[in-house]
């Protein structure tokens, strides 16, 4: 499995958010959008067609899978979305790859912040 996870690609920002909106809680593809809205403080908002691309992407690489309705009284068209075990995993590795990216660039800045940099 760790072979797996050394050769699967970097994520694109949009799957980061999907993965980190559903790394607490199983959601529907509005509560996807809200959450991602609200992780990023509103700066990056997803539209649906981005959202259900990537969802359609994340499903056939097993990182998530459909979640059963939470309840019969959910409208049958809402469908949820779950981050699976292999999700987890990836985005795990995805997060440890980002930090050592941070890491180098913060070495490389000499730990210069954006507006000292220009």
């Amino acid at each position: 499995m760790t072979t797996q996870l050394e050769s699967f690609p970097p994520l694109s920002v949009a799957a980061q958010h999907i993965l980190l909106a559903l790394a607490d809680a199983d959601r529907h593809g509005y509560g996807i959008m809200q959450e991602v809205a609200r992780q990023s403080g509103g700066k990056y908002k997803m539209g649906s067609g981005t959202l259900y691309d990537n969802l359609e992407k994340l499903i056939d690489q097993g990182l998530v899978a459909e979640a059963p309705r939470r309840s019969t009284k959910d409208d049958p068209r809402r469908r949820y979305y779950r981050l699976t075990a292999f999700g987890r995993r990836v985005f795990s590795a995805e997060i440890i790859r980002l930090e050592g990216l941070v890491r180098e660039a913060k070495l490389r800045l000499g730990g210069a912040r954006p507006k000292e940099a220009l």
